[in-house]
């Protein structure tokens, strides 16, 4: 049994046990590290991430009672995740921030010397700057699929929202054309 089955069969012991402060304690640092950097790769912002992270925690903590045990308690989790995201990007104060044009980035990056570290630092944000070329809900495709390793029917059950139950085929489908259009991205700037 790996990691990810012994956490989930201890916090559903302790729900069965009635112990819900002690299974939120321990899904929230069980789960919390990878929540953190699926976040990180869908918001693509530190700050924003970690506000994330915090409503993610607070909105697990409140929701526990609701868990039905229907699917996986991590995928419950993520899908607490990806409605926090999606809810953080609707709140209307985001539309007023100042964000830096491509073009002005491009400039800011090429002043810096060209060692290898600070070269391999460049292609990492390039290639973060192609994922977040991405919508939101193509860039949560990729950050669970990709970054955390879910099965279609994983991403599928995480990535449902509202009621609305969103199919497996229709992610692999879905994620065939993300990666067709990272590739054309990625040949156009010179990265592959």
């Amino acid at each position: 049994m790996d990691e990810v089955d012994l956490l989930e069969r201890e916090i559903r012991e302790l729900l069965a046990q009635g112990k819900g402060e002690a299974a939120a304690t321990r899904a929230i640092q069980g789960y919390g590290p990878q929540v953190l950097r699926y976040l990180r790769s869908v918001l693509g912002d530190e700050e924003d991430s970690r506000d994330a992270f915090a409503q993610f925690a607070e909105n697990l903590w409140r929701g526990l009672p609701e868990f039905r045990g229907t699917a996986p308690f991590r995928i419950w989790a993520y899908r607490i995740a990806w409605n926090v995201a999606c809810d953080l990007r609707k709140q209307p104060w985001r539309n007023r921030r100042l964000r830096l044009e491509t073009g002005e980035a491009s400039r800011i990056a090429q002043t810096i010397a060209t060692s290898s570290e600070e070269r391999m630092e460049r292609r990492r944000l390039e290639l973060l700057s192609l994922r977040e070329s991405l919508s939101l809900d193509d860039r949560a495709l990729a950050a669970l699929r990709i970054d955390q390793g879910l099965s279609w029917g994983e991403c599928a059950e995480a990535l449902s929202r509202d009621g609305g139950v969103v199919k497996a085929n229709t992610l692999t489908k879905r994620f065939e054309r993300i990666k067709e259009r990272l590739g054309a991205l990625a040949r156009k700037r010179g990265l592959l």
